[in-house]
């Protein structure tokens, strides 16, 4: 499909509100066109094009580091190694280390397919909110769960890039460098870090970055509203986490009560 094309499929939908899906197994310049116009479309749907650079910017950082995970998996089949076997770990990342410049990511682009191992972006939207959820189709392993936590821990607590690269120097990748990036994005843009969250689901099969983007001054993000909801419960927090249940559609229904106390 051309891009024009593209453009009025994205309209079409924006315009019924239907959640919309981006499938890539390499980020190509079509490919970050079609990114640009499916943000492009749904910000000035909402009136919010003054995120268009924030939002696109993150989307596209987090699709490429989601890319770069399905590397890692693509570089152990290739090399027959078990992941989940410490010294096979190491041996696969150091080699992945090796072969993260653009140019040899880009020799990889048929064994992201021979593998099937998609980055899918899905964009859940309203008029109060944007959510974005960047999607690999697995499950982080216990090591790469302890090394990701370590990184967004730290990835969220930089205000600038600057203090970023002071801290890490030279090994800004490994230390999570597009993660870092994303944190800053939002905190520049007035939005609150919590709302970049990241999980793995070995029940569903998934390692998922999620953004979630207030399009209207009234809303309230989820975080925060588990924080109201805790702060009015008497409950500990590991018990309204089991419970707690907030889509970014039940906004309306909440609005009343907890903007309007």
């Amino acid at each position: 499909m051309t891009i024009e094309e593209i453009e009025k499929l994205v309209q079409d939908s924006v315009g019924k509100k239907k959640i919309i899906s981006l499938k890539t197994y390499l980020l190509s310049d079509y490919g970050e066109s079609m990114l640009k116009v499916i943000v492009n479309n749904i910000l000035e749907k909402f009136n919010r094009i003054d995120l268009m650079e924030m939002v696109y910017s993150s989307a596209k950082e987090l699709i490429i580091n989601a890319t770069k995970a399905n590397l890692k998996r693509v570089i152990f089949y290739n090399l027959n190694l078990e992941p989940s076997k410490e010294e096979d770990y190491h041996q696969g990342m150091a080699f992945f280390k090796n072969n993260i410049s653009e140019e040899k990511i880009l020799s990889y682009k048929a064994y992201f397919k021979k593998y099937n191992v998609p980055v899918v972006a899905t964009f859940y939207y309203n008029s109060y909110v944007l959510n974005i959820k960047v999607k690999n189709s697995f499950p982080l392993l216990d090591i790469e769960e302890r090394r990701i936590r370590d990184k967004f821990q730290k990835a969220t607590s930089f205000s600038s890039l600057l203090d970023f690269f002071m801290e890490y120097g030279d090994d800004t990748e490994g230390a999570g460098m597009g993660l870092t990036m994303v944190g800053i994005l939002l905190d520049q843009s007035g939005i609150d870090k919590r709302s970049f969250s990241l999980y793995s689901s070995k029940k569903y099969n998934e390692t998922v970055a999620k953004l979630e983007i207030p399009l209207d001054k009234e809303y309230i993000p989820k975080r925060k509203l588990f924080d109201i909801v805790l702060e009015g419960e008497s409950l500990m927090p590991d018990e309204l986490r089991d419970s707690f249940n907030y889509n970014y559609k039940d906004f309306s229904k909440v609005s009343e009560k907890y903007n309007n106390p």
